[in-house]
């Protein structure tokens, strides 16, 4: 991921596979002797939260509150509460882009199965009937979520591993380990310390880099259609879905957001690939501490478009060589 000066060349990786990727911490080996442990407990916690929020997994909490909040209040600790709290709250402030109530869709789909398939307008209709953040009551006194009707369910794959990165980043820093990249798969970095430089994937040509990007203790994700979709009668089906029409998104290729937190990254990568150029350029004006890179597909000329927002796009620099590894 990183581009290395020589100073900084003998780092040091510790990995682990969870949330169905692979997650990485790399710092530099040499400053923190007690880095590998640092690294172990923090990607201990990645797993933890994997049990917290994964709905792959029918032991996990999330899962538990899907198949019992629409009966009675399920009462949730901090950390998940607060997760959800801020949750919809950017679903508030994005019009409802980015929804975790979006479950119902993401099966009618197909893309639960990885098998996709087209639905029929009676079925997305029956699914849009249950998909709001809205359908949420978080009760902030009791610590309780309750769903307001049947057949309301949580996914967190629009935020899980930014938000994973900035918990189990607290394991690194709690033992005085402050210079670290930590990696949840392709899609999502935490960066802590500064001139970490990592590349941006092109979107339509594999193993090729769209940018480069300069992190100083902040987090990147990209969203992007490239790995999850389905071609039906010639026309491409993306796995981002816009929860307030049923209909997979089209015409935006990927989306890569830079923000203070790898859950802020991770919720605005979703939500600028729904909202599309506009909407993205009038948020990031509002939200300065944001930036963000979209590419946008123009099918008359067979090509693309680059659009880059926010008053950091001096953290951008497109290139042509392929000497960085890719974020995709």
């Amino acid at each position: 991921m990183t581009w290395r000066t020589p100073e900084e060349s003998a780092l040091l990786t510790v990995s682990r596979k969870a949330m169905n990727d692979e997650f990485e911490v790399m710092f530099p080996r040499l400053d923190f002797p007690q880095g590998t442990k640092a690294a172990l407990d923090a990607l201990d916690e990645v797993e933890r939260l994997e049990q917290v929020l994964s709905v792959f997994r029918f032991d996990s909490r999330v899962q538990y509150i899907n198949l019992t909040a629409h009966e009675i209040p399920v009462r949730l600790d901090e950390e998940l509460f607060g997760l959800m709290s801020l949750c919809v709250k950017f679903a508030e402030t994005t019009e409802g882009a980015v929804d975790i109530t979006s479950t119902p869709l993401w099966k009618i789909w197909g893309f639960a199965k990885r098998k996709g398939k087209i639905p029929n307008p009676s079925e997305i209709e029956t699914a849009l009937a249950n998909v709001n953040y809205r359908l949420l009551e978080l009760n902030p006194e009791t610590k309780t979520i309750r769903f307001r009707k049947k057949g309301v369910e949580l996914n967190f794959g629009c935020v899980g591993k930014g938000f994973a990165l900035d918990i189990a980043s607290r394991k690194l820093l709690e033992q005085h380990v402050d210079r670290f990249l930590f990696q949840g798969g392709l899609s999502s970095v935490l960066a802590v310390g500064s001139g970490w430089k990592i590349g941006v994937a092109h979107p339509m040509r594999p193993g090729k880099r769209l940018a480069e990007l300069v992190l100083n203790n902040e987090a990147v994700a990209t969203s992007g259609s490239q790995k999850q979709f389905f071609r039906h009668k010639g026309r491409c089906y993306s796995h981002l879905i816009d929860p307030r029409t049923g209909q997979p998104v089209e015409g935006v290729l990927s989306v890569t957001v830079l923000a203070p937190t790898g859950t802020q990254a991770e919720l605005l990568s979703t939500a600028f690939f729904i909202l599309g150029a506009e909407q993205t350029e009038e948020y990031c004006k509002k939200n300065q501490e944001i930036t963000a890179l979209m590419t946008i597909s123009v099918p008359k000329k067979a090509g693309f478009e680059i659009r880059s927002f926010g008053c950091n796009n001096e953290k951008i620099r497109f290139i042509e060589d392929n000497n960085i590894p890719n974020l995709s």
